[in-house]
């Protein structure tokens, strides 16, 4: 009997342990070699891609899983499908985690990819005029982010107080009587010919063959809070992983690599 009961105890003692110990976190921990980070096709990916070649140097593999879409990414995170991904500004995280209930976490900054105004019609914003048509996205985070920009051009203000859930409806004063007409994100780059102007990502102004650096005729400042971060779920934001890809990031290597490649139109803001 005292030979069984010895047995169990050491038997108990081997799960606390366990339970208590290396176990619990090896089990949510990113693996310190390698981590799976997913990104959106195009900037993101091509950035990513001098990021591993970086992060190897440190030890880091860099596994990358590439999205065609902007919801994919988090919900591959939320449901550990991925451990990183880079792509996304801080409102659209924080827009997603509030509808979404995710647990996710901002870790590093990355780039700005500025939106632009665009057209094919006119050269500059003062050859508007009273009833030209500008077309915006028509999702909430980049529809603010449009108005946004319209008011940093002088072109609208939108109400006071309107804040972070702003809509067209928000607009107090539009001088100039123009019309805002809200468009599918990825679409607006193809219907310029349909409007005077529109406000365009990066990725799908670069997509369609259009350069922010050089083609905008308006284009958002480096000083936006729309600037890209490293998202990871909120209990590995301290993993060794995660550090040392927010640090293969941010280097004088990547920023160089940035500022040859994309000449302007993409830009560092670490």
């Amino acid at each position: 009997m005292k030979k069984a009961l010895g047995i169990l105890a050491s038997g108990l003692l081997v799960l606390a342990l366990t339970a208590c110990g290396g176990g619990a976190q090896s089990s949510t921990a990113i693996n310190e070699k390698k981590i799976v980070v997913g990104v959106t096709s195009g900037l993101h990916e091509q950035i990513l891609e001098k990021v591993k070649e970086v992060a190897a140097k440190d030890g880091l593999e860099v596994e990358l899983k590439v999205f065609s879409d902007f919801q994919m990414p988090n919900i591959a995170l939320a449901e550990k499908e991925i451990d990183a991904n880079s792509y996304q500004t801080i409102p659209f995280l924080e827009t997603y985690k509030k509808e979404k209930g995710a647990d996710l976490t901002a870790v590093g900054q990355t780039v700005l990819n500025p939106m632009g105004m665009y057209s094919k019609k006119i050269k500059s914003l003062d050859e508007l005029k009273a009833g030209d048509t500008i077309g915006l996205p028509n999702d909430p985070t980049n529809s603010l982010r449009a108005l946004l920009l319209f008011q940093s051009a002088g072109l609208i203000k939108l109400k006071d107080g309107a804040g972070d859930e702003a809509t067209v409806l928000d607009i107090a004063e539009n001088p100039r009587e123009l019309k805002f007409v809200e468009l599918d994100a990825a679409q607006i780059a193809k219907q310029l010919d349909d409007v005077t102007a529109a406000a365009i990502n990066t990725s799908y102004a670069i997509k369609n063959n259009l350069n922010p650096g050089k083609d905008a005729i308006f284009l958002e400042q480096k000083d936006s809070k729309h600037h890209n971060v490293i998202v990871v779920r909120t209990e590995n934001k301290d993993d060794v992983a995660v550090q040392k890809l927010v640090k293969a990031y941010q280097t004088d290597e990547v920023k160089k690599f940035v500022e040859d490649t994309f000449e302007g139109s993409v830009i560092p803001v670490w």
